[in-house]
């Protein structure tokens, strides 16, 4: 942490640039060494195509999340019970699915189904078999 005195201020050259206090000193926090160093490998990770891969993955779900939640009121059910819930949530899922393919032009085609999630792999890797979805139930 670095402080300077008003006195110390007043002469300084970018003394307009600075942010304001009540005494009129300013204040300069330094993070630690290894708080720097890790916001600095952080920093330089977000910049490999893998991260932004990644990353772009996360801003799908979040934009999907938030359609639902804005666009077609989930953050309040109409029903109590998580059962009755749960139908409100996979009925809205349906609904919001048959509007993103009726937004499709006849010539266009559907889109190719996702790549499996990190979780559905590790599931492969080991043999486990992965829990049946609504999907697959009766078939």
């Amino acid at each position: 942490m670095a402080r300077f005195t008003k006195s110390q201020c007043r002469r300084c050259p970018a003394h307009t640039q600075c942010t304001s206090t009540a005494d009129s000193a300013r204040t300069v926090g330094f993070p630690p060494r290894e708080l720097r160093d890790l916001q600095l490998r952080v920093r330089a990770e977000q910049q490999t195509p893998a991260w932004k891969a990644r990353d772009a993955v996360r801003s799908g779900v979040e934009g999907t999340v938030n359609e639902f939640a804005r666009g077609h009121g989930m953050r309040l059910c109409r029903y109590r019970g998580q059962g009755k819930v749960h139908v409100q949530h996979v009925l809205t899922a349906i609904a919001v699915n048959i509007e993103r393919l009726g937004r499709l032009s006849p010539t266009e085609e559907a889109p190719t189904p996702r790549q499996p999630t990190a979780f559905q792999n590790y599931l492969d890797q080991r043999e486990i078999p992965r829990p049946k979805s609504w999907r697959t139930l009766g078939s």
